[in-house]
């Protein structure tokens, strides 16, 4: 991979783990006991890989307490993996006052289930940024298995830019800095670098 290549990837990875840097950070400030519905999945996807085009990819592993009668992937648990997975998809596109934290709210997440979902299995979800204009974007997602041969689930996700809560830009992380130390975005290089070593060994 050529070098700009390479740190292009590694800046748009950046930008993904600063999405979840800072919902960590803000969950971390919620009342004792309060646990929002997004929670598990925002705390345990696996970032794989991401591009500035707005492009992202994810492991996550299905949990039990995510089943239906069936023993297989309830249907609305598809919902809030691709609706956090399809957004992310923007962060690397985000600037000042477009996208940023959150990627604006959602007008439609529609989902077509192909095949059922086993439990506790590993599945990769790939989103790419379709368009994204001044106030309306739209990602598509693919939920497979972890080779690519099955897909269990697409997805596509329309969403309108809006302006996000001070209070979550309030609370900063490491990448908020980068325009200004280019120290800082070099720390964040380094933890996605050790990141995906660790996950080249799954």
């Amino acid at each position: 991979m050529p070098r700009d290549a390479a740190r292009d990837r590694e800046e748009a990875m950046a930008a993904v783990q600063a999405m979840f840097d800072r919902y960590k950070l803000l969950a971390s400030k919620r009342k004792a006991g309060h646990i929002d519905f997004d929670n598990y999945v925002m705390n345990n996807l696996k970032l794989i890989d991401a591009s500035p085009k707005g492009t992202v990819e994810y492991q996550f592993t299905i949990p039990q307490n995510y089943s239906n009668l069936n023993d297989v992937m309830h249907g609305g648990a598809a919902g809030v993996i691709f609706d956090m997975c399809t957004t992310t998809a923007l962060c690397p596109l985000a600037k000042p006052g477009q996208w940023e934290f959150m990627g604006g709210v959602t007008r439609t997440l529609s989902l077509s289930y192909l095949r059922p979902v086993p439990l506790n299995v590993t599945v990769r979800i790939k989103s790419v940024v379709i368009q994204a204009g001044r106030t309306m974007a739209m990602i598509q997602g693919q939920m497979t298995s972890r080779d690519g041969k099955i897909v269990y689930v697409t997805c596509e996700h329309h969403k309108v830019n809006v302006p996000t809560k001070p209070e979550h830009l309030a609370a900063k992380v490491a990448w908020d800095k980068v325009d200004v130390d280019e120290g800082a975005i070099e720390k964040v290089r380094e933890k996605i670098e050790v990141e995906l070593r660790e996950k080249a060994k799954i």
